[in-house]
């Protein structure tokens, strides 16, 4: 009798602690919070973008590259194809993107590219593409030449290293080093899963040379999107369960030191810096709990913040774009040049938009 009451006792605390951390997972999804509609004028869907455009960045001279095809666990995925990379020229009034040709001597079948960032080498203006790569769902950076003229890729180097486990995003600051954040701390789907319902902050940012690879920054709950200011002083994290931009300073050891958070009430994904201003503008997931449920009927929606003077004593928060899902679903990345905004996503399409 002793032992049915203990296992009835055992259950009824683990049902009220699961219970307890579904609550707390909706929360810090947004599951309650409803959109108000927030559109940009002259809004136009990009051709060819059908599957995602999950992580964009624009070269000075208005070429915008694009990741599109991610297959991540728990998100869906419409296309059996492997991931691509795109080109847009913004400066082109017909407004198509165009696929990249990739190497032959890289594994197409598997490509599945997800945070990406670019780094010029100014003794030759040689652009490099760093792009997060999930083969078989593992985590590894691959380093391409861009070739502009040709609309090319040529494959450099792959990299793989056990702090580098579960990649989301990346910043190149050199023309093989970066720094990474891991939005996961185990690597097996289950425990993934567990992770999330435990939401604890566990997820960190790693530092990535030839000669050094080390953790610099840790307590995120989901480490998502990283960028670097203009004058690479700064890098800024997005923590997508916590709801705010964490502002850190580069030391000369490529150490990070945390010098603030920034609430952007929203689930913020990648972010883009604009290099004239500094402002952030960050593709974000208005209510993250419509994307675990994947409700055709009901789709989560896209919002995009703007941060400006992100260093102040009182940084300028603003939405630019809110969507309920009716144009676009699961916004991951937000960026502006000449007038315009980009605006991609996980898995459905692309949107161009006048700025106000």
């Amino acid at each position: 009798m002793g032992k049915l009451v203990f296992i009835s006792l055992f259950v009824a605390a683990l049902a009220a602690l699961i219970g307890e951390r579904i609550i707390n997972l909706r929360k810090r999804t947004l599951a309650s919070r409803e959109l108000i509609q927030n559109h940009l004028p002259n809004c136009v869907l990009l051709k060819n973008l059908e599957y995602g455009s999950e992580d964009i960045t624009i070269l000075p001279n208005g070429l915008a590259l694009i990741s599109t095809g991610l297959k991540y666990p728990g998100m869906p995925s419409f296309s059996d194809d492997p991931g691509k990379i795109y080109s847009l020229d913004l400066q082109d009034s017909r407004m198509k993107p165009v696929e990249l040709r990739m190497p032959r001597n890289f594994d197409l079948d598997s490509f599945n590219p997800h945070g990406i960032s670019v780094y010029t080498d100014q003794s030759d203006d040689t652009i490099y593409l760093f792009v997060v790569n999930h083969p078989q769902h593992k985590s590894q950076v691959e380093i391409f030449k861009f070739v502009e003229q040709d609309h090319s890729l040529v494959h450099l180097k792959t990299i793989k290293h056990e702090l580098l486990h579960s990649v989301n995003d990346i910043v190149a600051v050199g023309v093989d080093s970066f720094y990474a954040t891991n939005d996961h701390y185990f690597n097996h789907e289950i425990l993934r899963h567990v992770e999330g319902l435990l939401s604890q902050p566990w997820c960190n940012v790693v530092y990535y040379s030839p000669e050094e690879v080390k953790v610099v920054s840790e307590g995120y709950y989901f480490a998502n999107g990283i960028n670097i200011s203009p004058d690479k002083r700064h890098v800024y994290v997005a923590d997508i369960f916590d709801h705010n931009v964490r502002v850190l300073e580069r030391k000369a050891d490529n150490a990070l030191v945390s010098v603030k958070s920034v609430a952007v009430g929203s689930l913020c994904d990648n972010i883009e810096v604009d290099p004239e201003s500094g402002d952030l503008w960050l593709g974000c997931h208005p209510n993250a709990w419509k994307a675990l449920q994947n409700d055709p009927e009901d789709p989560p929606g896209s919002e995009v913040i703007r941060i400006q003077n992100i260093h102040s004593e009182q940084p300028v928060v603003t939405q630019v774009y809110a969507d309920d899902g009716s144009v676009l679903i699961g916004s991951s990345v937000a960026a502006p040049y000449g007038g315009k905004l980009l605006i991609g996503t996980v898995y459905h399409k692309a949107l161009c938009c006048d700025l106000k």
